[in-house]
């Protein structure tokens, strides 16, 4: 893993003035926690201790956060639908400013046989061979009666056996309790052994067996088989352990101009629904909206509905690497007798000089997933998203964003994204919304502009007596700000009313290249990501931000 490169944020050899407004917040970290230009151990980063990590249940309020740049749905040989080797998809991470990221590869019996354990000796190696770059080892769940999942777990000595274990046991695909299965029909015993699945991962969170392992649902609505119950019940079986979903999908390079075909939609969002999807999402929902997926892009919908019930439910963005858009790799071809099944890895890639059929960027590259942070390592990572201290944007849009809902006068830092503030009714809060605009050209060569920054608000009523309820009909876009033509940092401080009832308020934002009467109507969003036409998905003219939210909990009178 020599060839890696360092993150240029933490190279002492890159002076300050050539750092964006997060890579300085990055390296201050660094130098707070005293590491900065030292010779890195790996135990001194790996692990936060047990206090840090435990938090302080959901929601933060930490003074000072940096940022760190991740990606957490990447595939290797180790997936038997892949290509590329772990140095090559490590290396392009690195080049593109990844701070930490997750191998998730696709479950399969040999890939549980074989390659979990082969794989695990390249991370450890890579681990300590370029610490600044926070490698997990994780797995492409099949959901039992539905899609697919990231699992993930703090690095330690048990962490390959956990996914293994995980994977022989649970995994959907292996017991054929998913979609195209002889099982598949068993919809209530595959779906209560889901939830069954998520419980045990808690399970060995608690005992010990591992420090800290995380769940997060992929590509939500690519086939419509993940039901609002379903998610409601995964969420609600350990809400510590599965914390959210794609907020945006990989495979955005899917729909550019003239690449796919005429039918190609950003994000593989190409399929009708089938006999398992369910009944009750309309047909527009199958694709994305922004390179957004349906049940985040849709102010009032489905991810408002989960938030509506007070609890967090993330939200993230990755890239889902599997090949690469103008790549000019090619799979190797299988020696005599083998395959994935007896081997668990492909062979290695071989170079054409011709492109190939791909659909994905290379991780960082244009999809990003940004977990503020207190402290350097694998479980401060996993602590800033379990806490939702999390923003994701497409292309690079922004070089940084800090959110602080604050009591009016109150001279404090008030609390950031994924945290509570209770208040009385009548109370005046200020939203501070801290920008900083991208500062240079993105690996597309384009310098990105923001154009505007929406406040999302929904009302927050508990739980829901209907399961099945993808509408927040309280939830809508309640201020814009033109911020076309601004540069550099700039704060936007948005009075906050408090009602009789508790509330969240979420944030997003463009390049303002394509804007149009959100899915719910106009009333609710009347400037919001809209599809594309079939085959025409040029992601780098369609970027957009969003954030996790902030709970407002009123009180008394």
């Amino acid at each position: 893993m020599t060839e890696q490169q360092l993150p240029t944020w933490a190279d002492p050899s890159v002076p300050a003035t050539l750092l964006d407004p997060q890579g300085l917040s990055r390296r201050g970290l660094l130098r707070t926690a005293g590491l900065f230009g030292a010779a890195f151990a790996v135990g001194s980063l790996a692990t936060t201790p047990a206090s840090a990590a435990a938090g302080r249940g959901f929601g933060g309020e930490d003074p000072h956060l940096a940022y760190l740049v991740g990606d957490h749905h990447v595939h290797s040989v180790y997936s038997h639908d892949a290509k590329y080797t772990f140095s090559q998809q490590a290396k392009a991470a690195a080049q593109y400013g990844l701070d930490w990221m997750v191998f998730n590869e696709h479950s399969n019996f040999g890939h549980a046989y074989y390659g979990a354990a082969m794989e695990h000796k390249e991370i450890l190696k890579a681990r300590a061979d370029n610490p600044r770059q926070l490698i997990f080892q994780g797995l492409e769940w099949y959901i039992p009666a539905a899609e697919h999942a990231t699992v993930f777990a703090a690095p330690g000595p048990n962490e390959v056996d956990l996914l293994t274990k995980f994977e022989l046991a649970y995994d959907g695909k292996l017991l054929g309790y998913t979609e195209g299965s002889a099982g598949a029909a068993d919809t209530a015993r595959n779906e209560a052994h889901a939830v069954k699945a998520i419980k045990w991962l808690a399970d060995q969170r608690r005992s010990g067996y591992v420090d800290d392992v995380l769940v997060l649902a992929n590509h939500p609505l690519r086939l419509g088989i993940d039901a609002p119950h379903e998610m409601r019940a995964w969420r609600d079986a350990a809400p510590e352990i599965m914390i959210g979903m794609e907020g945006a999908p990989g495979a955005q390079g899917a729909a550019i101009p003239g690449w796919r075909g005429t039918t190609s939609i950003r994000g593989e969002y190409e399929n009708k629904p089938s006999a398992q999807s369910w009944s009750g999402y309309p047909a527009n929902a199958y694709v994305t909206y922004g390179g957004f997926d349906w049940a985040t892009a849709t102010v009032g919908g489905l991810w408002d509905a989960m938030l509506a019930e007070g609890q967090l439910f993330s939200i993230t963005s990755n890239s889902d690497n599997h090949r690469t858009v103008f790549d000019t790799w090619k799979n190797g071809d299988w020696p005599a007798g083998e395959n994935f099944d007896n081997t668990g890895k492909l062979p290695d890639p071989v170079q054409t000089d011709t492109e190939q059929p791909g659909s994905d960027f290379w991780p960082g590259e244009f999809s990003r997933t940004h977990v503020g942070v207190t402290r350097y390592g694998y479980r401060a990572v996993m602590t800033g998203m379990r806490e939702g201290r999390v923003w994701v944007d497409h292309g690079h849009l922004l070089d940084g964003l800090e959110v602080r809902l604050n009591r009016e006068h109150s001279g404090g830092r008030g609390v950031t994204l994924g945290g509570r503030l209770r208040v009385r009714k009548g109370e005046k809060l200020t939203l501070n919304v801290t920008v900083a605009t991208a500062s240079r050209a993105n690996p597309q060569g384009i310098l990105p502009e923001l154009a505007h920054v929406d406040v999302v608000r929904g009302a927050v009523r508990g739980p829901v007596a209907d399961r099945e309820s993808w509408q927040a009909p309280d939830t809508k876009v309640v201020h814009t700000t033109d911020v076309s033509g601004r540069t550099g940092t700039f704060t936007l401080r948005v009075p906050v009313a408090v009602g009789d009832e508790s509330f969240y308020v979420r944030l997003r934002g463009s390049d303002g290249n394509r804007n149009g009467t959100g899915y719910l109507g106009a009333a609710i969003d009347p400037h919001g990501p809209i599809p594309h036409d079939p085959g025409n998905g040029d992601p780098w003219a369609d970027t957009w931000f969003y954030s996790n939210p902030i709970f407002v909990d009123v009180v008394g009178s």
